[in-house]
C-alpha cells in the first residue's frame, strides 16, 4: 500500500452522518468518532482507521452486520460495537471482515450483544488484539454464533482477547500460520474449535468454565503451549484426528477428561500437569507412535483409560518418564525413578470402569492389595498403556494449586 502523505484525520460528532464521512474520506485517512451512539450498519471500503474517543457506540440495530470492512489495511480500534442481526444463515456479525480486506487491524473494542463478534473469511494477516467479545447470552448455545470465526486465512493474529457467553469462543477452520496467544476464553461450548488448519501456535491462553477447552480436530504441525485449561464440563484438551504436533507445558485441572485423544499419530505429548480430572487421559481408537514423556498425571480419578489390542509404551529412556500419584512401585536405588513399570489398565481400574462405585473404596488397603496382587499375575492382564521408567516426583512445583478447580454443570454454556 502506498503512503499517503496528505492523509487527513476528520471528526464526527454526536448526530452527524458515519457513513457519509467514511465514503468521503480518502485511502489513509483517520476518522475519529466522538463519545455518541451511532446508529445504523456501515462500510468501510477504503484503508484507512476508524477511531474511537472515549469509547463511542457503534449499533447496528438488531440487523445485518454492524461494521463490514471491504477493504485491505483497515485499523479499527476504540469502539464499543453492538446490536447484530440474528441470523446464523447470513452470519452476522459485530464486524465482518471481507474476503480481500487484508491486514485488518481491530483492538482495544468491546462487542456485546452480536450473533458473530468477528467474521473474518478469506482475510491474510488480521491481527485481533485486547478485545471484549461477548455475545446474545439470552439465546442457547446452538442459536449463538462464535467469538472470533476464522475461515479460509492465512497469518492471523488472535493476541490478548477475552471472549466468552458465545457457541465457541475461537472457531478455527482452514486457517494456517496463524498464532493465538493470552487470550481468556470461558462460559461457552468450546474455547477453541479447531479444524483443518496447519502450522498454528496455541500458547499462553486460558480456557475455563466451557464445556471442552480446546478440541483439535483434522489438524497437523500444531503447537499447543504453556496453556490453562481447567474446570471444563467435557475435556480440557480434546485431539482428534491430529499428527506431526507439539502439546507441552500445559495444564490441564480438574476437567471431565483432561486429555482426549482419538486417531493421533506422531505427536509429542511433554511436560505437562494433568491433575484432579475426573480422567487424566481417555486414548482410543488407534492413537499410537506417539511421544508422551515428562508429564504429571496427578490425583485424577483415573489416570489413564485405555481401550485397545496392544500395550502402547510411554515415557522413553529413565529421563524421559511421566510421574504418576497412584504408582505403587518403589524406588531402592534412589535415582528418582521407579523400579517397575507403570500400567494403567490393571484389574482395580477394569472393575472400576465396571463398577462405578469401587472409586470409593481406591485408597482402602484391600483395594492396593488387590492392585498389587495383579500385577503379579499376568493371566488377570489387559493391554494397557505401559511406563517403563515411571518418575517418583512430579516435574511441576506447583502443582498443589491446581486442586479443586473442577467443572461446575450449571456453568458450562
Amino acid at each position: 500500500m502506498a503512503v499517503n502523505l496528505q492523509a487527513a484525520t476528520l471528526r464526527v460528532r454526536a448526530g452527524e452522518d458515519l457513513q457519509a464521512t467514511l465514503d468521503r474520506a480518502a485511502p489513509g485517512d483517520v476518522v475519529e468518532l466522538e463519545r455518541a451512539s451511532y446508529p445504523g450498519n456501515f462500510e468501510i471500503t477504503k484503508p484507512m482507521t476508524l477511531r474511537g474517543i472515549e469509547r463511542p457506540l457503534l449499533s447496528g440495530g438488531g440487523k445485518g452486520h454492524t461494521l463490514k470492512i471491504n477493504a485491505p489495511d483497515v485499523t479499527v480500534e476504540g469502539l464499543r460495537i453492538t446490536d447484530s442481526g440474528d441470523s446464523l444463515v447470513d452470519q452476522n456479525a459485530g464486524v465482518l471482515v471481507a474476503p480481500g480486506a487484508h491486514r485488518a487491524v481491530i483492538q482495544h473494542c468491546a462487542l456485546s450483544y452480536n450473533l458473530f463478534g468477528l467474521w473474518i473469511e478469506k482475510a491474510d494477516d488480521v491481527r485481533v488484539e485486547r478485545n471484549n467479545i461477548t455475545g446474545k447470552r439470552d439465546l442457547n448455545s446452538p442459536q449463538r454464533g462464535n467469538g472470533i470465526q476464522l475461515y479460509n486465512t492465512h497469518g492471523a493474529r488472535i493476541l490478548h482477547n477475552e471472549i466468552s457467553f458465545v457457541r465457541d469462543a475461537l472457531y478455527v477452520d482452514v486457517s494456517h500460520d496463524a498464532v493465538f496467544r493470552g487470550n481468556k476464553l470461558h462460559h461457552s461450548r468450546y474455547g477453541t474449535h479447531y479444524m483443518n488448519s496447519y502450522r498454528n501456535l496455541w500458547e499462553g491462553n486460558e480456557s475455563y468454565r466451557n464445556r471442552g477447552g480446546l478440541a483439535l480436530m483434522e489438524v497437523r504441525d500444531n503447537v499447543v503451549r504453556n496453556n490453562l485449561t481447567w474446570g471444563n464440563s467435557d475435556h480440557g484438551i480434546m485431539l482428534r484426528t491430529l499428527q506431526d504436533s507439539v502439546v507441552e507445558g500445559n495444564v490441564i485441572a480438574g476437567n471431565a477428561r483432561g486429555f482426549f485423544i482419538y486417531d493421533v499419530e506422531y505427536a509429542t505429548l511433554r511436560n505437562n500437569l494433568v491433575i484432579d480430572n475426573q480422567v487424566g487421559v481417555h486414548l482410543a481408537a488407534l492413537s499410537t507412535r506417539n511421544k508422551v514423556q515428562g508429564n504429571d498425571f496427578i490425583g485424577n480419578r483415573e489416570q489413564v483409560k485405555y481401550v485397545g489390542a496392544r500395550d502402547e509404551a510411554w515415557g522413553g529412556g529413565k529421563a524421559e518418564g511421566n510421574h504418576y500419584s497412584n504408582y505403587l512401585g518403589w524406588d531402592r536405588n534412589a535415582d528418582g525413578v521407579g523400579d517397575l513399570p507403570y500400567e494403567a489398565n490393571d484389574l482395580v481400574d477394569r472393575l472400576s470402569w465396571r463398577h462405578p462405585t469401587l472409586k470409593l473404596l481406591m485408597a482402602s488397603p484391600s483395594v492396593q492389595a488387590l492392585r498389587l496382587v495383579s500385577q503379579q499375575f499376568p493371566v488377570l492382564r489387559a493391554p494397557s498403556v505401559v511406563d517403563a521408567h515411571p518418575r517418583m516426583q512430579p516435574r511441576n512445583a506447583q502443582w498443589r494449586d491446581w486442586f479443586g478447580r473442577r467443572f461446575i454443570n450449571s456453568t458450562a454454556r
